[in-house]
């Protein structure tokens, strides 16, 4: 069965990376302040994995901390933050699974307190017009790696569009959500990330 975001939620160990390459201070001030002028977003996201086999679903988020991937009908799984903790619900087996959001790589989109050059650089591109930056934790490289794909649009916060991301684990397994329809700063209740516990005899949330 394709376990959609597993490579989000659980701590990863890091593949080899590319050589590093000069970074532009403007470019990754210029991706925190886009981060700390989202407070709220919704998109509908596709991910990729590496067999090349897809699925989509709606993405909500509300930082810091909380964020909801909904998987289309007849995928059994959720994946939710809830400032805390990132919790993968399997509604197939009733299994439920959670590891703090710091332990993540998504953790990056998630906290935009975040100092960027503490732990992410830019990445070279063909295109001007986007910029990917990976991170990862230089005290904990076992949390996994992360690759932020965005693009420059006047009309988004801070001047750019959050377009997807790729993690990557030591087993060379790969990861990748497209975005699209993207929605920033619109009303998102808290109880967009409760969920229901499968477990017969589990806490209800």
């Amino acid at each position: 069965m394709f376990r959609p975001l597993l490579a989000l939620a659980a701590p990863l160990a890091i593949a080899a990376i590319a050589a590093p390459v000069a970074a532009a201070p403007g470019s990754l001030a210029m991706v925190s302040a886009h981060l700390r002028s989202v407070d709220t977003m919704t998109a509908s996201f596709t991910q990729t994995d590496r067999a090349g086999k897809s699925v989509g679903g709606q993405l909500t988020l509300k930082r810091p901390g909380r964020v909801r991937f909904q998987y289309e009908k007849g995928v059994p799984l959720l994946v939710v933050g809830d400032g805390k903790a990132l919790t993968m619900i399997d509604y197939q087996v009733r299994q439920v699974s959670r590891w703090p959001i710091g332990n993540s790589p998504l953790s990056v989109l998630l906290d935009p307190s975040k100092d960027l050059s503490r732990f992410a650089r830019l990445l070279p591109t063909a295109n001007d017009d986007q910029l990917l930056v990976e991170a990862r934790d230089p005290k904990h490289p076992e949390f996994g790696t992360i690759t932020i794909a965005f693009a420059r649009a006047p009309s988004a916060p801070g001047g750019l569009m959050l377009q997807g991301w790729t993690v990557l684990d030591a087993q060379n397994n790969r990861s990748t959500v497209r975005l699209a329809n993207q929605r920033f700063n619109v009303p998102v209740s808290d109880k967009a990330f409760r969920w229901n516990d499968p477990r017969p005899a589990g806490p209800k949330r």
